[in-house]
C-alpha cells in the first residue's frame, strides 16, 4: 500500500498533507548555537523549512554529524552546504587583530604569515591580482583598506577606519577580477563529501558565468544534487540571465554584493535578479542581515521587518538567516518572527499574484503553467496538484505566485527536498509508479489523496502531469476536478481509497 513519507519541511510531526498558510521559504544557518537534535528541533517548530551549513567554518565531521541529525528528524527537509569557492577569507589568526585607522596592514599570501603579525588570506594568488590604489574590504566591508604596495606575496595596506579584524572573516576587493581557479582542492573535497551525504544543493560563491556553473555540475555528474549560485559582484550580475538558466537557483548575498558594487544600488540589483529569476521559474534565496539586530538583541528594528516584508512583496522564493541562527542569541525567536512577517506580508491584498508570467524557452510547460495561472484566478481552485517525477511542473507553476497551495506528488524523497526550496510548494512522497503507456496513474493518485484527507468534498483541485511521455516531454496535461463528483462517480470512500491502493502505485 503506498504510504506518504513521514516528515514534512518545516515540521517534523507531520505524516499527512497539512494546510501551510506561508509560502516563501524560510532557510537557516546552523552553527554552534543550533546544532544540537533538541535546538533543530526547536528551529523546526518555529517554521524552518531549508538547513544551510556554512562549508568555510568547522569540520566536514561537524557537518556530517548534522546532517545525519537533521535527516533522523525530518527526512524532507533540504539541506543547502555552501562551499568555500572563491570567496577570500582572512585565516586562522592568533587572536582578534585591533586595526587604528592611518596605521599600515600586511595580508600574506604565504601560509605562515599568521607568525609575524601578517595576516594570512585563504586565496593564494591574491597578491597578482591586486595593484596600488585598490580596495580591500573586510567583514561586509564594515572595514576599510586601502592597497599601498605589493611586495612579493605581502599586500602592504592602509588602515582606513578603526576596527577588530577576526579570523575566517570575508575580504573583498571592488571591481576587481580575481583570476584564480573557480574550485580550490578543498571545495573539490567538499563537493566529494555532498554527494556522499547525499546533501540537496551545494551553494558556489561568486559566480561569473555559466562557465562557473557548468564546472561544478561536472564534479556533481551522477548525484541528484542541485547548485545555487550565489550573485556577489558585477562580473555575476554582467551575466546574470545565463548564470540563472545554467542554475538550479540562485542567491543573492547582499553583504558580498554590496560589497563588490555600491550599496546605495541594492534594492535594484535585488529587484532585477529576482525578476529574471521568475521568468526562468528559478528559486531566488535573499540573504545577509535580514534580522542582524537578533544575534545579540531579542527584538528587531523597524528597517529589518520592512526588509522581510520587501523581499516577500517582490517575489523571493526563501529568505535566509545566518549569524542569527548559526551564533546568535535568539534563534528560535528570530525564525518565528521571520514566519510571523512573511506569513502577514503574503495574506496582504497588496501582494501581487502575477509574477513570472513571461513566457520561456519552455514553451509548452509555460503554456500550461500560465493557462494553470489564469483558471485560479478565474474559477474556486483550492488546490493545485502536480504530479512530478522530475520536479520541473512545480517549480514552472511556482513562479506564478499562486494563492492556492501547489502539492508536489512525487515518488523520490530527493525530488521532493528540491522542490521544497520552491515558492509556494509542498512536497508530498508516495511510494507511486508513474504510468508511461497510460494516465491512469491520475485517477489513482488522487483517489490516494482522498483517502488520506489530502483532498476533500469541498475541494476544487488543478491537476498538472506528464501523459505518454516519452523522452524530452514535460507538463503536457491540465484537468480539473471538483472532488465531490470523483466521488460519486467513483464511488470513493475514505476506507477504501487507502485500503485499495493500486498496484501500479505501491510498485
Amino acid at each position: 500500500m503506498s504510504k506518504p513519507f513521514a516528515g514534512w519541511p518545516g515540521r517534523s510531526s507531520r505524516s499527512e498533507y497539512e494546510a501551510v498558510d506561508r509560502k516563501t521559504k524560510i532557510v537557516a544557518t546552523l552553527g554552534p548555537a543550533t546544532c544540537t537534535e533538541a535546538q533543530i528541533r526547536e528551529l523546526i517548530a518555529e517554521g524552518l523549512d531549508i538547513v544551510r551549513l556554512n562549508g568555510s567554518h568547522n569540520t566536514l565531521a561537524w557537518h556530517r554529524g548534522v546532517i545525519r541529525r537533521v535527516r533522523t528528524i525530518s527526512p524532507l527537509i533540504p539541506i543547502l552546504l555552501d562551499i568555500p569557492g572563491r570567496k577570500v577569507r582572512t585565516g586562522l589568526l592568533a587572536s582578534d587583530v585591533p586595526l587604528k585607522r592611518g596605521e599600515t596592514l600586511v595580508f600574506t599570501t604565504e601560509a605562515d604569515g599568521v607568525a609575524d603579525g601578517r595576516i594570512p588570506v585563504t586565496y593564494c594568488d591574491l597578491h597578482l591580482d591586486l595593484r596600488p590604489g585598490n580596495i580591500v574590504l573586510a567583514d561586509d566591508g564594515t572595514l576599510k583598506f586601502q592597497v599601498i604596495d605589493v611586495r612579493g606575496r605581502d599586500i602592504v595596506c592602509r588602515i582606513e577606519n578603526d576596527g577588530i579584524l577576526r579570523s575566517s572573516k570575508g575580504l573583498n576587493v571592488p571591481y576587481v577580477k580575481l583570476n584564480g581557479p573557480v574550485l580550490a582542492d578543498r571545495d573539490r573535497r567538499m563537493l566529494e563529501f555532498a554527494k556522499a551525504e547525499g546533501v540537496d544543493f551545494v551553494g558556489v560563491s561568486f559566480v561569473e558565468s555559466a562557465e562557473h556553473v557548468a564546472q561544478v555540475r561536472e564534479l556533481l555528474v551522477g548525484s541528484p544534487v542541485g547548485i545555487v549560485s550565489k550573485i556577489e559582484n558585477k562580473f555575476g550580475l554582467d551575466r546574470l540571465r545565463e548564470i540563472i538558466v545554467a542554475s538550479d537557483a540562485v542567491m543573492i548575498d547582499r553583504g558580498d554584493l554590496t560589497a563588490e558594487t555600491e550599496i546605495e544600488s541594492l534594492a535594484i540589483m535585488q529587484k532585477r535578479i529576482l525578476r529574471e529569476a521568475q521568468r526562468h521559474a528559478k528559486p531566488v534565496i535573499v540573504a545577509t542581515e535580514m534580522l542582524h539586530t537578533m544575534i545579540r538583541h531579542p527584538h528587531p528594528t523597524k528597517a529589518e521587518v520592512t526588509d522581510i516584508s520587501a523581499a516577500v512583496l517582490d517575489g523571493a522564493s526563501a529568505i535566509m538567516l545566518s549569524g542569527e541562527t548559526a551564533i546568535g542569541d535568539f534563534p528560535a525567536q528570530a525564525i518565528a518572527l521571520m514566519n510571523r512577517v512573511a506569513a502577514l506580508v503574503e495574506n496582504a491584498e497588496t501582494l501581487p499574484d502575477e509574477a513570472g508570467s513571461t513566457l520561456d524557452d519552455e514553451a509548452i510547460p509555460s503554456a500550461v503553467g500560465g493557462a494553470i495561472h489564469e483558471l485560479c484566478r478565474k474559477l474556486p481552485v483550492t488546490k493545485v496538484i502536480c504530479l512530478t517525477a522530475s520536479g520541473f511542473a512545480p517549480k514552472m507553476i511556482s513562479k506564478y505566485r499562486l494563492k492556492q497551495p501547489i502539492l508536489a506528488v512525487t515518488n523520490s524523497i530527493e525530488v521532493g527536498r528540491k522542490v521544497s526550496m520552491s515558492w509556494g510548494v509542498q512536497p508530498l512522497v508516495l511510494e507511486l509508479k508513474f504510468s508511461r503507456r497510460s494516465s491512469d496513474h491520475i485517477i489513482r493518485t488522487l483517489r490516494e489523496l482522498y483517502g488520506r484527507e489530502v483532498i476533500s468534498a469541498d475541494d476544487v483541485i488543478i491537476v498538472t502531469a506528464v501523459k505518454h511521455p516519452k523522452t524530452g516531454n514535460k507538463m503536457n496535461t491540465i484537468e480539473i476536478y471538483e472532488v465531490k463528483d470523483l466521488i460519486e462517480s467513483q464511488g470513493w470512500s475514505r476506507a477504501t481509497c487507502v485500503e485499495a491502493a493500486s498496484p501500479s502505485l505501491s510498485g
